[in-house]
């Protein structure tokens, strides 16, 4: 066959998803994440697919990817030995954050602490102003001295950040250079590089950030790239940013701070195209795996963007207990309830899932691979919702004495619970943390849950979807064709795409200059297209041209999409009108008197998605046979009770389900809960509607 063949790989915590696409015909796969060398189970994987396609390596033509592994680095702390070079006087900015407490009344708040200590925040006797005035020149004799102490504290990697950088960065390029003159080892990464925008702290984290990860993400993709040339994968490699765009080996080792969020963007973009495809305006997508949960709004077919991210927050739901990072991402809440959580009883006799997770070693109890505790995997089989041998496409054989001695061991003595009775408390708990997520989340983006789709898919998703909408009160669960690997499916139809953003103040009154916005325009669009042709030298590109506007004196903006054409004579009026509009929409006034500014500007150029057929009405419906009978334990009535399971591929188009029942397939189960009606649409994929006449 042709070398045409495309290649998703998607790492996860627990599980590494593999989604193999073969002009049209997907064949998918998972194995267990090897976290000590993840390019292990990636190779594993892909070894194991290949032969259950029956191709070779050369008939790959395409390999896309999305990992975890800055994500982990960050939250765990294990990333490189990082210093941090500020400006003179600004040692302390990332440590002072926003000067304010995301939790007033609590008095033992924790907060969390900066990537680089403060021993290694180092000062250096520079300075420019907000207008590129030189009030200090750079002494490069302090930079050469700041060299001997890197190399005496054996640092791996620096961040640079000075004040007003985004818009001036000859003070960092120049330390980079002396740096790398001095010290060739070292990773270095300019601020001005990574955020060119205005507000140093979240600048210089998201520096610190990017170097912090910079050296084990950097290595793991050499190692990927040499490992997979070694098995006759010449083909060329790209990866998957935060914002669902892709893009080259070479700026994915340069800037690993946007895949910080790769493997949720995948998610986000299938359940995007399914949307688009069902005509579905309004929908919440739901992505749990083994060891957390993503949950995203789309409206219109789009989901949210945002250039502002929070990693490793201390508290599960508080804005602002994490670390802020600026880098462009697809907007969603992520919290630890996977199926790896791990359940356990607190000092007040609460039960606790997550955010601690079992991962794939030790994994879950049932795994047998050396976990002792209790998760929410070991809770769905003692329920009888998984089946022992097919789980993970039968990769694993599960053991269900073994998730019900760690259950009985957990919760028997402190709460005087049998294993189903704690299998059901573990799964009511975390299904109402993943709904209270979904709540607050909808809350904060002023959008309502009501009337939407919950568009499910992971590992673990399908289980726990239906009884997630009751909860949130949502009425329509769509279940994709291959559920189970729904992120790499995503990377799939994903588009090659970039974007940068610039601090460039402007003020939309007479002052405004026509040719100096066309020509900033211009610049950034050059710039952004040597990122993307880097990755698809022939594609036809598609502009997004945005700016982020207010009110003079506020202190925070609206990201508004600019018109590329049509802005009239007047360019200042127009651009203030979109403005107002657009500001009365979010907060339901405008306000006449007040002049409006523009202080950064963001350009994305992205490749075209490929077109898409919409889905044909729902068929006639039609009773299907189960494979076989199962028993699960029902939450409603608290005792077990007969289910008939199906296998998923046996369904055609039409077929119709009542719950309660089981539809089984290699990488998830999908739950039709009792009051739920499943019927399979002519796209294959799993519709549950609340059944009305259900009592």
């Amino acid at each position: 066959m042709s070398a045409a063949a495309r290649l998703a790989v998607d790492i996860g915590g627990t599980f590494t998803d593999l989604a193999l696409d073969l002009d049209g015909h997907i064949v998918s796969g998972k194995t267990l994440t090897t976290p000590q060398a993840p390019e292990r189970g990636v190779l594993a994987g892909i070894e194991v697919l290949l032969a259950k396609a029956g191709i070779a390596p050369s008939d790959i033509g395409t390999i896309i990817h999305g990992t975890t592994l800055a994500t982990n680095a960050l939250i765990e702390r294990k990333g490189a030995k990082t210093a941090l070079l500020v400006t003179e006087g600004f040692r302390d900015a990332i440590e002072m954050a926003f000067e304010n407490r995301f939790d007033q009344y609590d008095l033992f708040m924790d907060r969390s602490p900066p990537l680089v200590p403060r021993p290694l925040r180092l000062q250096v006797p520079e300075r420019i102003d907000a207008r590129g005035n030189i009030l200090r020149p750079l002494d490069e004799d302090a930079v050469s001295a700041l060299a001997e102490t890197l190399e005496q504290e054996r640092v791996e990697s620096v961040a640079i950040g000075y004040l007003h950088s985004y818009g001036w960065p000859a003070h960092e390029r120049r330390t980079r250079d002396l740096l790398q003159r001095l010290l060739p080892r070292l990773w270095i990464t300019c601020s001005a590089d990574v955020s060119s925008e205005i507000r140093e702290y979240e600048r210089w984290t998201t520096a610190s950030a990017n170097a912090y990860v910079q050296p084990l993400v950097a290595s793991y993709l050499r190692r990927l790239e040499q490992r997979l040339r070694e098995r006759g994968l010449a083909c060329p490699i790209f990866l998957i940013t935060s914002a669902g765009g892709l893009t080259d080996l070479d700026t994915a080792a340069r800037l690993p701070i946007r895949l910080v969020e790769s493997g949720p963007a995948g998610g986000a973009i299938l359940a995007a195209r399914v949307a688009r495809q069902c005509g579905l305006d309004h929908v919440l997508s739901f992505d749990m795996g083994g060891t957390t949960a993503k949950i995203c709004l789309i409206d219109g077919g789009a989901p949210l963007y945002s250039r502002t991210f929070e990693v490793a927050r201390q508290y599960r739901f508080l804005k602002g207990s994490g670390l802020s990072l600026r880098v462009p991402v697809i907007e969603m809440v992520e919290i630890g309830a996977g199926g790896g959580s791990i359940a356990g009883v607190d000092a007040m006799s609460r039960i606790q899932v997550g955010p601690a997770s079992a991962g794939s070693e030790p994994g879950p109890a049932c795994y047998a691979r050396g976990g002792a505790s209790p998760t929410v995997t070991d809770a769905d089989l003692t329920l009888g919702a998984i089946d022992p041998e097919r789980f993970a496409g039968g990769t694993i054989t599960l053991q269900p004495d073994r998730a019900r001695t760690a259950m009985k061991e957990t919760f028997g003595s402190a709460l005087g619970f049998d294993a189903e009775e704690s299998a059901a408390a573990i799964v009511a708990v975390v299904e109402e943390t993943m709904a209270n997520a979904a709540r607050v989340h909808a809350v904060e983006r002023g959008k309502d849950l009501e009337g939407r789709t919950l568009i499910a898919f992971g590992g673990a998703a399908p289980l726990h979807a239906a009884r997630l909408a009751e909860k949130v009160g949502i009425e329509r669960v769509l279940i994709p064709t291959y559920a189970g690997v729904g992120s790499a499916l995503g990377f799939l139809l994903a588009p090659v795409s970039f974007e940068i953003v610039r601090s460039s103040y402007m003020a939309l009154d007479a002052t405004l200059d026509p040719a100096a916005l066309a020509r900033l325009r211009r610049e950034m669009c050059a710039e952004v297209e040597r990122f993307v042709r880097a990755g698809d030298g022939s594609a036809p590109l598609v502009e997004f041209w945005t700016a982020d506007m207010r009110y003079r004196g506020q202190g925070h903006e609206l990201t508004i999409d600019v018109p590329l054409d049509d802005l009239g004579t007047d360019m200042a009026h127009t651009l203030r009108q979109i403005f107002v509009r657009e500001y009365e929409r979010v907060f339901g006034i405008a306000v006449p008197s007040l002049e409006v500014e523009v202080m950064s500007w963001a350009l994305r150029l992205a490749a075209p998605e490929p077109p898409f057929d919409p889905c044909p009405p729902m068929p006639p419906a039609s009773v299907p046979h189960p494979l076989y009978s199962g028993e699960i334990y029902d939450l409603h009535s608290d005792r077990r009770r007969p289910v008939p399971v199906y296998w998923r591929f046996d369904l055609v188009p039409g077929a119709e389900i009542a719950g309660p029942a089981l539809i089984a397939e290699n990488e998830t189960t999908t739950f039709v809960d009792a009051g739920f009606r499943a019927q399979v649409n002519a796209l294959g994929h799993i519709v549950m509607e609340r059944d009305r006449d259900h009592g």
